[in-house]
């Protein structure tokens, strides 16, 4: 039945893998909600068919109810005629008491007719009523489902934008390890170190030059005193 088939299709996307189902998606929030605005379609159908069938329910007691009225109005019919019938032979009167049980006789027809369709709906009523209580079971079941893949979505919309943050976070995290700004100030500092040992070097050679130019100058007055001596040594001796 077309009732039982959407109950069924329900069931299936219930019973999907929603996680592997967004594997390939490149939206799954989007994802989700459409799936979550599918599934509420597919209720408000599921609710449709389930409310034609109850419909049909109703019909089918409404009917049963006719054909126990009208049983009964022909047993009455009937009971009516007999009696008549019933009440002329015991006056005598043959022909109408004959009569008159023809009547009743045709209304037990009619009655037992009436009877029967009563049977038969019987047998339909209770055979729908326990497709309508499937039917309503499997509806709030998909009603509960509902709910719970709304919960499912949040929760997965919730963890996808996680790991996106996550992702973007180690993404930039790759990007300063492969510029990494220590590497930098250390060859900063090294540059630094030899601009200042060069500068070590040059106030050494400054200190070297001047430490000549006083050893030159202590030469020179070394060399007026032995001048000065020789001249002395020449005077004395003459």
């Amino acid at each position: 039945m077309a009732q039982t088939s959407i109950l069924g299709r329900m069931g299936q996307l219930v019973r999907a893998n929603i996680n592997s189902i967004l594997d390939s998606a490149e939206d799954p929030e989007k994802m989700l909600n459409q799936m979550v605005i599918d599934y509420t379609n597919n209720i408000r159908e599921a609710e449709e068919a389930v409310a034609q069938t109850i419909g049909n329910l109703r019909l089918l007691e409404d009917d049963e109810k006719e054909a126990k009225e009208a049983a009964g109005e022909w047993g009455s019919k009937a009971l009516a005629a007999s009696k008549k019938a019933d009440e002329y032979r015991a006056a005598g009167n043959t022909a109408d008491a004959d009569r008159f049980d023809n009547l009743a006789k045709i209304a037990l027809k009619r009655q037992i007719s009436f009877e029967e369709q009563v049977r038969t709906f019987d047998e339909q009523i209770a055979t729908q009523t326990v497709l309508v209580e499937k039917l309503k079971d499997g509806l709030n079941g998909m009603r509960a489902k509902r709910e719970e893949l709304v919960q499912k979505k949040d929760e997965l919309i919730a963890r996808s934008k996680m790991a996106t943050a996550q992702r973007q976070v180690t993404e930039t995290m790759k990007s300063v390890n492969v510029m990494d700004p220590t590497s930098e100030v250390a060859r900063f500092e090294e540059k630094v170190r030899h601009e200042e040992a060069q500068a070590r070097g040059m106030a050494e050679v400054a200190s070297s030059s001047l430490d000549e130019q006083f050893a030159s100058l202590d030469d020179a007055t070394d060399d007026l005193e032995v001048e000065a001596r020789l001249a002395a040594l020449k005077g004395g001796g003459g």
